[in-house]
């Protein structure tokens, strides 16, 4: 499902800052070398989970963080909120915003779109059926991937708590991001497919990029040249 274009004027007003959107949480914490290797430096708190502020000075001259839930970067930039961010490729899967350019995978955050029915359920539901009941918060995805095999899929749109939906009868299967899979075994899941393989992308708002080509370009090769310091010190 494509989104509708934004048509968002990034130009830049009276030299006010750029702004920076990266994500709540491990991502962020993964973030931080990355970051440091750019040279762009968040005030201190901005990596403290028990920090109330959402918006933050950096080391780098005219940027600013904003700091945002991970699904809510990529609107962020693709409306213009922000004019430069970092997310993860199954939100850029998901919601397709026309006005996003992704031009770097930053090979963080790395983790899984899977789909997981019960272990105590002996055949694949999606084997056997045309109509399957999927809990998810990723009901793009999850459409898309079904179809694919000629499936309908029913969504249960969830945003937490999926494990649960299966062993209390809202879905058959579930379709959600997946690091080590513990939380799925913990709670009686066993994953059947993967859909996709996630790590985290450094993205951009194209009006902004063409509004602003010298200061987003030069963020740009700066993170690119983080990632290839980085490479080469392994």
């Amino acid at each position: 499902m494509t989104a509708p274009q934004t048509g968002t004027d990034t130009s830049d007003r009276s030299g006010s800052p750029l702004i920076l959107a990266l994500p709540k949480g491990r991502i962020l914490k993964a973030l931080a070398p990355v970051l440091k290797r750019t040279g762009i430096e968040p005030d201190a708190d901005c990596l403290e989970e028990s920090s109330r502020r959402l918006r933050f000075g950096t080391s780098y001259p005219n940027l600013d963080v904003v700091r945002v839930r991970s699904f809510d970067v990529a609107t962020f930039v693709a409306y213009g909120g922000a004019h430069i961010g970092v997310c993860g490729a199954d939100v850029l899967m998901e919601f397709d915003y026309p006005d996003i350019y992704a031009p770097l995978d930053l090979g963080i955050g790395g983790c899984r779109i899977s789909v997981a029915r019960p272990k105590t359920v002996t055949e694949d539901p999606a084997a056997s059926q045309s109509r399957l009941r999927v809990a998810t918060k990723y009901p793009t995805i999850a459409r898309r991937h079904f179809a694919s095999r000629a499936i309908n899929a029913e969504i249960v749109h969830l945003n937490g708590a999926m494990e649960l939906a299966p062993t209390l009868d809202l879905a058959s299967v579930i379709v959600d991001l997946v690091d080590t899979g513990s939380t799925l075994r913990a709670n009686g899941l066993m994953e059947t497919e993967t859909i996709a393989h996630v790590t985290s992308r450094l993205i951009v708002n194209r009006v902004a990029l063409k509004t602003r080509p010298e200061e987003i370009g030069l963020l740009i090769e700066r993170f690119r040249a983080a990632l290839s310091e980085e490479a080469a010190a392994k």
